[in-house]
C-alpha cells in the first residue's frame, strides 16, 4: 500500500498583520520535518491548498530535504476555513482587527482569549443553525476537502505523497475516514500540532488511517519546536 503524508503547516504568524505566513519557529518545524522525510519516502507529488503558509511549509520542506523536491500542485479544496470570518460572526466587532487586537490586549492572557473565542466560533458554525450567516457552511466546507482529497488519491495513482495543508482540512479527512462525529472532529482539530504528521495507507478504494498528529521528529530536535497555534 502506498502512504499519503498529510502535514499541517507549520506555525503560521498570529498577531501579526498577515497571519497567512510563517514564523520564523514556522520555517524551523519545516526544516526539521524536512531533515525527518529524507531517507524516509521520496515522494512522487506534493499537493497542498492555495494558502501561503502551506506553500512555505513545502518549502521548508525542501530545504531540509536538501534535495529537489516535486513542486507543490494547488488544490483550493485543502485550504483551511476562513477562521477570521467564524470569529466575526461570533464578535461581530471583531471583523475589526484593531479592535481585536485591543480587546485580546486588555486581557490577562490574550492568545488564551482568543483561542477560546476560536473554540466556541467552530462550535457555533458546525452546529448548522446559523448557516445563512457563513460564506461556507460546516458542509460545504466537508464536501470540498473530500473532494480534495479524492483528487489527491487519484492524482498519487498508487505512490507515496505529500500534502500541505491546514488543521481543518486534516480533522475532516480523519473524519470521513473513521466516521467521527462533528464534535470529535472539532476536538481532534484542536490537538493536530504544526508540521505533525498524518500517515494514510490506500490501495484502490481502500484507504487506512496508519498515524495520527505524530511531531515526534520535533520533539526529538527540540522540543520547544512543538507548537499547535
Amino acid at each position: 500500500m502506498a502512504t499519503i503524508y498529510l502535514i499541517r503547516h507549520g506555525q503560521a504568524s498570529f498577531g501579526r498583520d498577515n497571519y497567512d505566513q510563517l514564523s520564523a519557529r514556522g520555517w524551523e518545524q519545516g526544516e526539521v520535518l524536512g531533515r525527518w522525510l529524507r531517507g524516509r519516502v521520496q515522494p512522487a507529488a506534493i499537493f497542498g491548498g492555495g494558502l501561503r503558509r502551506h506553500r512555505e511549509t513545502a518549502e521548508a520542506i525542501a530545504r531540509g530535504y536538501g534535495t529537489r523536491l516535486p513542486d507543490i500542485q494547488v488544490l483550493d479544496g485543502l485550504s483551511e476555513f476562513d477562521h477570521q470570518e467564524l470569529v466575526a460572526r461570533l464578535h461581530p466587532e471583531w471583523a475589526d482587527k484593531q479592535r481585536m487586537a485591543l480587546d485580546l490586549a486588555a486581557t490577562p492572557t490574550p492568545a488564551k482569549t482568543f483561542h477560546e473565542a476560536f473554540e466556541k466560533a467552530l462550535i457555533r458554525w458546525s452546529c448548522g443553525d446559523y448557516n445563512h450567516e457563513y460564506t461556507e457552511t460546516w458542509a460545504d466546507f466537508r464536501r470540498r476537502v473530500t473532494d480534495a482529497f479524492e483528487q489527491v488519491v487519484a492524482q498519487a495513482d498508487g505512490n507515496d505523497v505529500l500534502v500541505a495543508t491546514s488543521g481543518g482540512p486534516i480533522a475532516m479527512i480523519i473524519q470521513g475516514l473513521l466516521g467521527l462525529s462533528d464534535q470529535k472532529t472539532l476536538h481532534i482539530n484542536g490537538v493536530i500540532a504544526n508540521a505533525s504528521v498524518s500517515r494514510i495507507l490506500y490501495s484502490g478504494p481502500r484507504r487506512s488511517l496508519a498515524v495520527f498528529n505524530n511531531y515526534s521528529h520535533l520533539e526529538a530536535e527540540n522540543p520547544a519546536l512543538v507548537t499547535f497555534r
